[in-house]
Parts: structure tokens; sequence; C-alpha cells
């Protein structure tokens, strides 16, 4: 095609590929060369002046989009009975776009009127702009419950599992929804208390049996006590949240930042950008930008939202869901930096030398707009080689960038030599019944330690400028390892025939050498997670006490306040000390520091201990169809009652109970890590690499049982065996003999190297 495009046709082409939008792709899409690029310039001009397009550095983008969550009012069905809406914050010049509702069975019954708050997906070629599917009703916060569901000749009754809760909801028998006896149902509150004072529910949620896979993050939820419903207050205050103007605000809307984030992310709480520093003094040197959405301009102290994100502490993540902090009118829009929407954010600029060293910033409040919303796997492919659309005009101004200027703080991070585990994280997939499909170990790109080195840089940057400018403030501190634990570590090293140093002050170089010796042998899982286990566990303080896992002396937590409620105090620290507005941190917020640190290294913990649980949960229901079959593993513990393995598979860890060994005594030696047979010597310890047998599942409680087949390739002594556990203690005789095989178990213990 070589003739001159029409307006229409240019703003198709645009709004089809959004990221193609510069007029050289326009002018290659529409086959235009030489002296016709003039017109085309005109033409481009034309439309800029008539506010169909905007112009941003050298690519034009439609200014007239609405935010993927938006808060929209339903209007009058159409004579074909389609609900249509429209939103509620339009702010473009162009007509009103119009949004079909697409509505799903289980969806409540909503009208003309109603206000709702809506997803948002771009439709082409249809009579609407939009379609939206229902978040939920505005104004409308019913409670929530779940439980076992008992069938009636009325209907039914919901039995809570809450352990707290012993009061039953009554279901009729047009709300029960299909219910059969005995499912777990989540149902929410219909009515108010009928017949014997009991609450009228509907149920909204069939999650079937309650030792199914979909119901487990469901029941860790309740079980460690996680608020997972907002009040009706905490709601209307976040749908009454407007998005923040620019006024006194830097305007950073034309930097080219990014966002980069796993695939299925919901929120996008950070951004950045970097580029060659211009500055003479810093030769080789590069700005690096990142950007943290402004939620203290939202959650204002003593608000409604604000005591409920304290009480929250942070959100928890399962494999099925989340429970976020904020409400998803925060968390999933306005506090989200969505791609080409402006958006309220602090955010820092940090300037480091050619060695990677930082050697300045500073913090500004400002208003920006993320020009991509990008996923880890596609900018690594993209620095790869294998650049995607989206990733092509991205390429010299902002990837390749960011991963020069990440090199540089590599090197940093090998002079500081922070703690270097090497951890594989399991993923657990799951289908849309809530099945597990397979379980994976994540991989772990040069996209990912960027995005994490750019976010320890800030961290460090907002702690210090809090502790010059004197600010109260919680620090993120993670001290040393005790003695007792670190002595636990050379035991276990030892096993592995490697060595930790005693007798000095440890540093994290000291255990990086350990895990490097470790790195290429076959004891390299082991001795990573023996080393997790010897640290502290970190947690938040108002007094600084360093960061020894990250090598770092001054560390606080600036980079999540969506997810993190220690970092929307830090946030608020940055706005008080800067003196940026009213919304900083208070006298009562810095009188409980010391109380709000405590409460949210709790509710942390908490968190961490469900996630933890509901994978092992998803882990055991994964395997349960699987007992009989026979694994590979190695033994990571040692206990009087057995010997815990990890499976290669998946890393489920499964115990072998001593009883199951045989029929003679087992002597344990807590100091070796053994536990040694007294008639044959048969010897276990930590590190061996084994096959099992999977026995036993129990997907409530997430245990694994299995049997040992064989032991560094040796099968397991047979005589004797069968679980006829002998009580007592060996005679003295056969415990000596015990003793001495222990003392030469790392002769026992083979090391090899991985092919």
């Amino acid at each position: 095609m070589s003739k001159l495009p029409t307006k229409d046709e240019v703003l198709q082409w645009i709004s089809d590929h959004p990221t193609l939008t510069s007029k050289r792709d326009i002018a290659k899409a529409f086959g235009i060369k030489g002296a016709a690029r003039i017109d085309l310039k005109r033409l481009l001009k034309e439309l800029e002046a008539e506010g169909h397009l905007q112009k941003r550095k050298k690519t034009f983008r439609d200014p007239d989009k609405l935010p993927p969550v938006s808060v929209i009012q339903v209007s009058e069905a159409d004579s074909d009975g389609d609900l249509f809406a429209r939103p509620m914050e339009w702010q473009g010049e162009g007509p009103e776009p119009k949004i079909l509702m697409a509505l799903r069975a289980s969806d409540p019954a909503i009208g003309p009127g109603d206000r709702i708050l809506g997803r948002l997906t771009g439709v082409q070629g249809e009579a609407h702009q939009y379609e939206a599917k229902l978040i939920r009703r505005i104004g409308t916060n019913p409670q929530r419950v779940l439980g076992v569901f008992r069938k009636s000749a009325e209907g039914g009754r919901i039995l809570p599992i809450d352990k707290g809760d012993q009061k039953e909801w009554l279901v009729p028998a047009g709300a029960v929804n299909g219910a059969k006896e005995g499912e777990l149902v989540e149902a929410e509150q219909s009515g108010p208390k009928g017949r014997m004072g009991l609450p009228r529910a509907r149920i909204v949620n069939r999650l079937g049996d309650p030792t199914a896979p979909k119901a487990v993050s469901l029941i860790a939820i309740h079980q460690h006590g996680i608020p997972d419903d907002f009040p009706d207050a905490v709601i209307a205050e976040a749908d009454g949240r407007k998005p923040a103007p620019l006024r006194d605000r830097e305007d950073m809307r034309e930097m080219p930042l990014v966002t980069i984030d796993p695939a299925d992310a919901r929120d996008h709480d950070d951004a950045c950008w970097a580029h060659e520093d211009d500055d003479p003094k810093n030769e080789g040197g590069y700005v690096i930008w990142v950007a943290i959405a402004d939620v203290a301009h939202y959650v204002t102290p003593g608000s409604a939202l604000d005591r409920e994100a304290r009480k929250r502490g942070n959100s928890s993540y399962f494999p099925d869901r989340v429970v976020p902090m904020l409400p998803d009118r925060l968390s999933g829009d306005l506090c989200s930096l969505h791609e080409g929407v402006p958006r309220a954010c602090i955010a820092v600029r940090m300037q480091i030398d050619a060695k990677g060293e930082k050697i300045g910033h500073r913090f500004v409040r400002g208003l920006m707009r993320s020009v991509a919303s990008l996923n880890y796997q596609e900018v690594q492919k993209a620095r790869d080689g294998e650049v995607n659309e989206k990733c092509t005009p991205l390429m010299d101004q902002v990837i390749d960038p960011l991963y020069d200027a990440y090199t540089l703080l590599v090197k940093a991070r090998a002079r500081r030599q922070p703690l270097d585990l090497d951890l594989p994280e399991r993923k657990v997939e799951l289908s849309d019944a809530g099945e597990v499909v397979s379980v994976n170990f994540r991989d772990r790109l040069d996209a990912h330690k960027l995005i994490e080195e750019f976010m320890i840089l800030a961290n460090v940057a907002a702690a210090e400028t809090l502790t010059a400018k004197k600010s109260p403030l919680l620090f993120r501190v993670h001290e040393e390892p005790s003695v007792e634990k670190l002595d636990a570590l050379r035991e276990t090293a030892a096993t592995a025939d490697l060595t930790l140093a005693k007798g000095q002050v440890l540093k994290t170089s000291h255990l990086n050498r350990l895990l490097n010796a470790a790195q290429d042998t076959d004891f390299a899982e082991l001795i990573n997670i023996a080393t997790l286990r010897s640290m502290t566990q970190a947690y938040y303080s108002p007094a600084n006490f360093g960061h020894f896992g990250l090598a770092l002396r001054s560390y606080a937590h600036f980079t999540s306040p969506i997810r993190r409620y220690s970092d929307l105090i830090v946030h608020r620290a940055l706005v008080s000390s800067h003196g940026w507005g009213e919304d900083g941190l208070t006298a009562a917020d810095a009188q409980d520091l010391e109380q709000t640190a405590n409460h949210i290294s709790e509710t942390e913990r908490r968190s961490m201990m469900a996630e933890r649980d509901t994978t092992d949960r998803y882990l055991a229901a994964f395997l349960s169809e699987r007992v009989g079959n026979e694994f590979t593993g190695r033994i990571n513990g040692i206990a009087k009652y057995g010997a815990f393995v990890r499976l290669d598979d998946t890393g489920a860890d499964g115990l072998v109970p001593v009883r199951t060994l045989g029929s003679e005594f087992f002597h344990f030696d807590r100091e070796a890590g053994t536990l040694v047979g007294s008639d044959t010597g048969f010897t276990i310890a930590l590190g061996q690499r084994v096959t099992v047998k999977l026995t036993e599942t129990a997907p409530v409680s997430g245990s694994v049982a299995l049997e040992l087949i064989t032991v560094e390739g040796e099968e397991v002594p047979r005589s004797g065996r069968g679980g006829n556990y002998r009580k007592g203690r060996p005679g003295k005789r056969k415990l000596n003999r015990a003793k001495k095989k222990t003392a030469k178990v790392q002769r026992k213990v083979k090391r090899t190297r991985r092919s």
C-alpha cells in the first residue's frame, strides 16, 4: 500500500499495535516512502491537534483509554437484553466509551443505576469499546463464611470451619446453588437473622470435598486467622478515592519507565528506567530511576484503610488466590502502575559509578506513566535476541540500558559479598478446577536478578535518606546466626567433607566460600538448605541492627507499599521528612513504631506459615495418586524418629519413620546427624542419595510418608524388617559399635560430582 492512509486507518493501526506507534513504524506499515513521509507527518500532527493522539517522545498513543480496573455505572439494557455501562471517571477528550457487561452465571443480579467495580478489556470491531467483568458492586460488602454444608428438607445449614465461629448459617432451598451434603462451600449473608436467630446465607461457591485441592488455601487462611473480608467502611473509603492530580508533583510522564513482573501479576507497584549518566565527573556511570506507587496518598494515617492495612500487615499469596492488604480499587487500580495510565508515585533517582557503587541519590514525589507492562520471560528473551513485538521499540532506550546498569551493580555485589543462596522456588500450577497440574521450579533469570538489585539499591537509599534526616522509620533487620546454629552448619558441612572456618568474626563471604565449594557437588542442595536453616529470621524494628544476609549496614523496605505495611510507614516518613504534604508520618505513627514492628513481623510469619502449609497440602494432594511409586531424593534432615527426604521431582519433603527401618535399634547421633543400626551398622546420614517408595499421603495435614529402598545405591537391609520396632536401648556392646560407626560416617558418605 503506497497511498496515504486515512486518519481512521492510522488510529486503527495504533489501537491494534500499541508498541509500534512511531512515525517510522506507521510509515513501514502502510508502505510510505520518500516524500510521502512529509504528508504522513502532517496527518499525524493533525490527529494530535484534534486530540486523537498524544505525542510522547517519538511515539503516538491514544490518550483516551480507561484503566483496566474502573468504577462504572450500569445503564439500561438494550433491545437485545444486553446490559451496558458508562465510566464514572472519564477524563478523555473524545466521546465517552461504551462498556458491555460480560456477566457470569454466578454473578449477583445488577440493574440500571448500580455502581460497580469492573475489570475492563478493550475490544475491536464492535459497537462498544470495552467489555467489563464484575469484581463487585460498590456499596455492598456482605459478610462471608466458609463451612461444610449440611442438607435438609428446607435447604440446609452451613457449619463454619473456623474454630472460633460456632454459629450456624441457614440456607433457604432457593439459595443452595446445587451444593451437596458434606461439601465445603463459600456463602455470603443474604438476609437478617431468621428462625432460631441464625443468619440467612446464599451459597456463592461450591468447593467440593473439604480435603480437595481447591479448598486448601481457604482452609489455611481460616486456620491461621488471616483476614480475608474487608469491612464496609474500608470498601467505602477505597471506592471514594480519586486519581491523584499533578499539582506539586514532579511531572515524570515523559520518562520511559517500565514495569517488569511475573506474567500472571495482577498489580504493578514498581517501575524502573536506566540511562548513561551525562555528568562528566561520572564517566561510565549510570542513572537508575525506581518509581513506586504512592500508596501514602490514598491510605492516610488513622483512616479505615490504614487501620485495616496495619491489621493485615501484608498481602498473602497462594497458588490459587491472593489475600491483599488493600482493596482491589487500590491494589489493582489506583496504586497499580498500569501501562499508559498516569499514576502517583514516589521515586528515587540513583547515580552509580563505573564500579557499580551508588554515589548519590534523591527522592521525588511525582506523577508517572508506564510505557509498557512487561514480564520477566519476554524481557529476558528480548535481551537474548528473541525480541517480540512489544519489546522491539524498547530495546535501545529501555531494555539494553537496564541490563547495562545491572552489569555494574553485579560488580559491586561481588565485592560486597551478600549471602548467595541457590534455592529454586517451587511453583504449583493449578487447573481451573483447582487440581494440581504440575509442580515445577521457577526459572531464575537475569531479568529477575536485575529487578531485585534495583529494589535493593532503592531500599538502601530510603534507609540512608531517613537516617540522615533523623526521621523515625522501620528498618528491615537480619542479625547474625547464633553460635549453636553455626555449629550445626559445620557438622552438616562435615558430612559432605567440607569445612566452615571457626574462631573468626563471621562474614557472609565465609558462608559463600562454603556454598561455592559445594556448588558443583552432589551436596549443593543440602548445604544451601542447611545454610538457610542456620540463619536467623529477618524482622522489622525502629532500631537499626543491620542486614547480615545482604551485607548491608542500613536497609529499609520501600519498594512494595501495596503489599507490605512496613513500606507504607517508610513512604510516610519520606513524605514528612521532605515536607511533601499532610499525609506523612504522624506523631502517633512514630510513637507506635515498636508495636507496629512487632505486629507486622508476626503477620509476615503468619502468612509464611499459611503459604507453606498450603504448598505442602497441594503437594500431598498431587502425590496422593502416586502412592506405591518409587522416587529419588536426598536426606535433608535426621531426627530420632526418622529421616526426612526431599524428593527430586517436586521438592516435596517426606518422612521415613524409624519404625519402618526394621526391628533393630537405631542410634540417633544429633552431632553427626546420623541414624546407625545397632545390629547391622547400617548408617543413614545427611546428604545421602536415596530411593524411596511413597507409602502414604495426607492432603489435609500436608504430610507424606516414605519407605526407604536404597541408600547411595545400596539396598536397605531387609532382615528383620516389618515395622516391629523394638523398644528400649541396645546393650552396651552394640551401642559402642554404633558409635564407632558414627565416627566413620564421613568416610561412608562419598563426595560425587554431577556430570
